[in-house]
């Protein structure tokens, strides 16, 4: 099984972190089982914009982004082009790295 390198950065200033991810798992699912705080109100089925993370390197080799997905990344704080749900990030095969970057977790959410 593939196995890849996730490096969280946080813009509330903490340190960077990286993680073993393996084929399958989410950014979400790999943020929650290593004590990272990274909202998500829906419970990571793509209901909501918490999860709402910059991908910074290895977009990629990530599914594409789907319609629902994109409409939910328009109602989170400060989207930009490189704006994922962390729910939807999931680790595939082709895979090599990710740079994830969290943006501050000081809100209510939609």
């Amino acid at each position: 099984m593939n196995t890849v390198n996730i490096t969280f950065q946080f813009e509330d200033g903490q340190p960077e972190q990286t993680h073993v991810a393996a084929e399958g798992e989410s950014v979400l699912d790999v943020a929650l089982n290593n004590d990272i705080q990274l909202q998500h109100n829906c419970g990571g089925v793509c209901g909501c914009s918490t999860c709402h993370v910059y991908v910074v390197k290895g977009e990629e080799h990530l599914p594409e982004i789907s319609d629902k997905e994109e409409d939910f990344i328009d109602r989170a704080v400060n989207p930009r082009i490189n704006s994922r749900l962390g729910c939807q990030c999931v680790v595939q095969a082709a895979t090599q790295e990710l740079v994830i970057r969290i943006p501050p977790q000081n809100f209510l959410g939609h």
